[in-house]
């Protein structure tokens, strides 16, 4: 058997979960209506379809000050329990189990309701939360347990109480948000009272077989946070009054660490769930930047943990599981931990899915069936849109020529991969070519059909899916000798110097000021060493929160990032990631300069007026990130003829490398065909 410690079941509270990969809680926006719950439930099924052991749900609320937003998911009624159990069929019809996610925001709800230990409103919060009283605090306990015996009835097999993240119960437990002097408050003991009597009152009222999860902040990544000597403490008393089953929780949400992005290394937290597990004789679930089968097996096998949480992973492939099982792990579309399409969704108040996989959450309304009738089709453009059209069109059965003019697929995709924590973009292009293989689409590398070749091989559809091309902006010398592009330089065509000027601060700007000034990890515990350095991470937890002063290697260059309009550079950037780069090329000492005109190069360097007027950037090589141009004639060129031609991607609108567009819309044309 492949992966054998992966694959081995395990029971917890005489509960058995058929192997050690869990589906960890991920808000989807679909946990918020009652009419979604038909929608959620088939979300759930094909992950447990795909051979998860145990699903657990989005953060559910106990009652309404615990909301993630007004009207949010909640169950603390009878009257809500009936949508739950739709859920909960969907996932046992396919073998699985489920657990319900307690969740209580405290003071990162939003909306004018929320509560907390102390009045202490959350960085990241517009609202002050109103400080519960004695018997407020009561009023909450026996919310969760409410909660916990409606999940019951509602047929989960279990619940998650969230006590990481910096919610409710990580607010109770932290210094940094609990200010009171009561029995609530004050000492570790008293700090802790709450978390232990969620689970004490829930254990008694839920009985044994029933598997009690608790999220604990392993590592809270805040000032005045937990001591690793605290959290483990902890464990201890939450195991003995009830808790069967231990999940490690990374950072508080206003933690200025980042902690699933691409730039964290895969398994970067794995030494925390090390230590939580000697401490603990239940099982502990490992956390954070598992996206492989093989980095999850290592850590089973080396005894870090005894199950991992993946969650958009799952996300990127609800077949993950099957696909290890059967050693196709080659075939597994690997997450990119890029947030586009699934963090940053959420905190927009939109419905998250994946920049991979836009069926995940849509999978009643993006339906791959196979096709009726078999058609010949043409994609052109083997970049992210023209593979997810010709993977897909081979899916649903019909014969698939892919024509691509350079000798290697991915189209921008292999400029992407070559910047510091977009390694994962690798694993993309690898999915790709695997699946090809095994579809047997027809690749045509280094071919560039024309008009008439194409309309002389009678193929019944053609996708257009040629791409964007750099724009050259109308600067003066722009054809200088220094002057690089931003394809050449990814690609290795070119190298720039020690001084340079980024013409650009959006998404393709900071990757390329990323590429020029960030050190490569030579290999596993130096790319661990250097992402906690660089962050400032205290590797043995001594101090609160786990932090220590940031120690940023020195920039292997010295880099201008320039924009025409005034504003933040970078203000395009996803939510959850912007101020991850933005802060990351700021300690590499990069120089961002706003509301600039360009004004030409010469041999001194770049001329510009700035905000304190005329100047010229003394620099060794200056690299235009000035946006894309579609590649859109080929398809004009098509349909002119009145072939049946439909472009899709950069080649139907240029836009800032949105790969979520194109390789969703490569997706919704294949299933139409």
């Amino acid at each position: 058997m492949p992966y054998p410690k992966l694959l081995e079941p395990i029971c917890v509270s005489g509960i058995t979960l058929r192997n050690r990969v869990v589906m960890g809680s991920m808000h989807t926006g679909l946990e918020d209506r009652a009419r979604d719950y038909p929608r959620l439930a088939e979300y759930f099924r094909e992950r447990a379809r795909g051979g998860v052991g145990l699903v657990v749900t989005g953060g559910i609320a106990p009652n309404r000050s615990g909301w993630v937003a007004p009207f949010a998911g909640k169950l603390a009624s009878r009257r809500e329990v009936a949508r739950h159990r739709l859920v909960t069929a969907a996932v046992h019809e396919e073998g699985a189990r489920v657990c319900l996610q307690v969740l209580h925001t405290g003071r990162y709800g939003y909306h004018p309701l929320i509560v907390a230990p102390s009045p202490l409103r959350a960085p990241i919060n517009r609202f002050t939360p109103r400080a519960l009283g004695v018997a407020g605090i009561e009023r909450q306990l026996g919310d969760f347990v409410r909660t916990a015996t409606l999940a019951r009835e509602a047929g989960y097999d279990g619940i998650e109480v969230m006590g990481s993240e910096g919610y409710l119960v990580n607010q109770f437990l932290a210094p940094r948000t609990n200010r009171r002097s009561d029995e609530w408050g004050g000492s570790r003991e008293a700090r802790a009272r709450f978390a232990i009597e969620v689970v004490r009152r829930t254990r008694a009222a839920v009985g044994a077989d029933f598997i009690l999860m608790f999220r604990i902040s392993g590592l809270d990544l805040v000032e005045e946070g937990s001591t690793l000597e605290d959290t483990l403490w902890l464990a201890g008393e939450l195991e003995r009054a009830g808790v069967s089953l231990f999940d490690t929780g990374i950072g508080w949400h206003e933690a200025r660490v980042p902690t699933i992005a691409g730039v964290v290394p895969r398994a970067a937290f794995a030494w925390v769930t090390r230590r939580l597990k000697a401490a603990t004789r239940v099982p502990v679930v490992a956390t954070n930047r598992i996206n492989d089968p093989s980095v999850a097996e290592d850590l089973l096998a080396a005894g870090v943990a005894d199950l991992v949480s993946l969650a958009r992973p799952l996300l990127a492939d609800p077949q993950w599981v099957a696909k290890a099982a059967a050693g196709r792990a080659d075939e597994i579309n690997t997450c990119i931990a890029c947030n586009q399409s699934c963090l940053d969704r959420v905190f927009e108040g939109r419905r998250a899915s994946c920049l991979v996989n836009p069926r995940a959450a849509r999978e009643t309304e993006l339906v791959v069936a196979a096709a009726r009738t078999r058609r010949r089709v043409a994609v052109v453009g083997a970049g992210p849109a023209g593979l997810a059209a010709a993977v897909t069109a081979a899916e649903r059965g019909h014969e698939v020529t892919l024509f691509e003019r350079e000798a290697e697929i991915g189209g921008q995709f292999r400029f992407a991969r070559e910047v510091p924590g977009k390694e994962e973009f690798h694993e993309t292009l690898r999915y790709f070519r695997v699946r090809l293989a095994r579809l047997g689409v027809r690749l045509r590398l280094g071919s560039a059909p024309g008009v008439e070749e194409l309309a002389g091989q009678g193929f019944d559809a053609i996708v257009v899916a040629t791409g964007v091309r750099p724009r050259a902006p109308a600067i003066p010398g722009l054809d200088h000798p220094s002057v690089i592009s931003y394809p050449d330089l990814l690609a290795g065509r070119r190298d720039a110097g020690r001084r340079v000027a980024v013409i650009g601060a959006g998404g393709i700007g900071f990757d390329v000021a990323t590429f020029l000034t960030a050190r490569r990890a030579t290999g596993k515990e130096d790319a661990l060493g250097q992402f906690a350095a660089e962050w400032g991470i205290d590797l043995d937890i001594r101090a609160p929160g786990g932090l220590v002063p940031p120690s940023a290697p020195p920039a292997r260059r010295q880099v201008w990032v320039l924009q025409r309009k005034p504003g933040r550079p970078g203000a395009s950037l996803g939510a959850t990631t912007g101020w991850i780069h933005r802060h990351a090329l700021r300690q590499r000492g990069v120089t961002f300069l706003a509301g600039v005109q360009y004004r030409g190069v010469d041999d001194r360097g770049l001329h510009l007026d700035a905000q304190d007027g005329p100047t010229c950037l003394e620099v060794d090589s200056i690299v235009v990130c000035a946006g894309q141009e579609s590649e859109s004639a080929f398809g004009e060129a098509l349909r002119s003829r009145g072939l049946p031609a439909e472009s899709i991607g950069g080649a139907r609108l240029a836009a800032e490398l949105d790969a979520e567009r194109a390789i969703r819309e490569g997706t919704e044309l294949a299933a139409r065909l």
